[in-house]
Order: structure tokens, then C-alpha cells, then sequence
């Protein structure tokens, strides 16, 4: 969105211009045709992801802002645009399918809830014991070591551990720190996490789509500092 975009700068169109404006020295107008390609690949970034700019004033700020002259707006106004600008995209891109997912995770949710042995230890993390330990529980700096299976809403497994794996619990999911953090060692549990608390409205990539729920076995095995 606009303002990522002007924080980015749009680094990977113009690191492959210069790549190619290199390829092609030695003509009269180098440094002409690749000022030109950097601002042709530029508007096309910005034509993309903020379409209707006034033209005029897009290139007055670019001109001031390259030759480090005063700006006419203040770093607070610009500041102040850039988010509302942000906030009015943002409730764009809520379009039907983003109210579709959520709409999935709430009837997944409401549906695990309502499951017998489920009990919900935090806001959309639920669990139900499947076997019980007597170890002490993970602390919120230390690690663990643990076998594990997570599934979509679907049932279609996503990951797992071939074998015991140690995590620092500060580097996994919401989800995960809450759970661990009441989970006695050599316990399993199923645990359900709201998306909130897991990868939200981003997902991970091609393998967890926004807005997904996510179910894992999980057995505590052991803790350390």
C-alpha cells in the first residue's frame, strides 16, 4: 500500500533498471534513460497500489524530497495522511472473501467449543487433555522439547515433528506460549488456536491461508532454561 510502498521505495524494480541500465553503457543518454526507467518503474509500482494520485503534486514532493529542499507539508501532516491513507485501504481489501474466512473461523471455533472435554484456557485457545502430566509447565523464557502435529480446519496436515524437536518459547506462535505455559510436562494435549493467535490476517505464505484456525497434538516432553 501507499505507505509501505514509499517506505520500500520500490527496491526490486530499480535494483533490476540499474542492473540493466548497466548492461547498456556506453550510449549518450545513460544517465537520461535510467532516471527515465527508475521513474517509469516507479509509476507503474505506484499506478498498482495508489491509483488516482494528482500527478503534479506526486512529482513536486519526489523533486523536493530527492533534492533534500523543504517540503511543503510537515513530517506530522505527511505522517498523518500516509496512516488515514492506510486505514482507508486496509478496510478496502476487507472484500467478501476475507469476510468469508472469518465467517469459516468463527463456525470452526464455535464448533470445537461446543466438543465434549474441550476447555478454553484463553481467549481462542481451547484444549482438551489426551493424556495427562505431572511434570511443571514451560516457562515464558525457557524451552521445550516436544513431538507435534498441526492440521488446517480441513484435517489436511501442515506440519509435524519426525522427531523430538526443542523450541525457545519465545520464538513460536501466541498459541503455542499459552498452551506450554500451562501444559505440565509429559502431557499431550489437542490444542486449537483462533488465527489470532496464530498467523492472523497475513497467513504463512502459500501453506496457511489468512484468517486460518489451526489444530495441533502436542506432547510436552521437556523443559529447560
Amino acid at each position: 500500500m501507499l505507505s509501505r510502498l514509499l517506505l520500500s521505495l520500490s527496491l526490486v524494480p530499480l535494483s533490476l533498471v540499474w542492473s540493466q541500465a548497466h548492461a547498456a553503457q556506453g550510449t549518450p543518454n545513460d544517465g537520461h534513460d535510467l532516471a527515465y526507467s527508475v521513474g517509469a518503474s516507479l509509476g507503474e509500482r505506484l499506478r498498482q497500489d495508489a491509483p488516482g494520485l494528482q500527478l503534479d503534486a506526486l512529482v513536486k514532493g519526489l523533486q523536493q524530497a530527492y533534492r533534500q529542499e523543504p517540503l511543503a507539508l510537515s513530517d506530522e501532516r505527511m505522517g498523518q495522511l500516509l496512516a488515514q491513507y492506510q486505514a482507508q485501504t486496509d478496510k478496502a481489501d476487507t472484500g467478501p472473501d476475507t469476510e468469508k474466512a472469518q465467517a469459516a473461523e468463527r463456525r470452526f471455533m464455535a464448533g470445537e467449543r461446543a466438543k465434549a472435554g474441550v476447555r478454553e484456557i484463553s481467549d481462542g485457545v481451547l484444549i482438551t487433555v489426551i493424556e495427562p502430566g505431572a511434570g511443571s509447565p514451560a516457562t515464558a523464557d525457557g524451552r521445550v522439547q516436544v513431538q507435534y502435529m498441526g492440521r488446517l480446519p480441513d484435517g489436511s496436515v501442515f506440519d509435524q515433528s519426525k522427531q523430538p524437536q526443542w523450541f525457545r518459547l519465545n520464538s513460536v506462535i501466541e498459541g503455542w506460549r499459552t498452551a506450554l505455559q500451562q501444559m505440565p510436562t509429559g502431557a499431550k494435549w489437542r490444542v486449537v488456536i483462533a488465527s489470532a493467535h496464530a498467523y492472523g490476517a497475513e497467513g504463512a505464505g502459500d501453506l496457511i491461508p489468512p484468517y486460518t484456525p489451526l489444530t495441533f497434538d502436542i506432547q510436552l516432553l521437556a523443559t529447560a532454561p
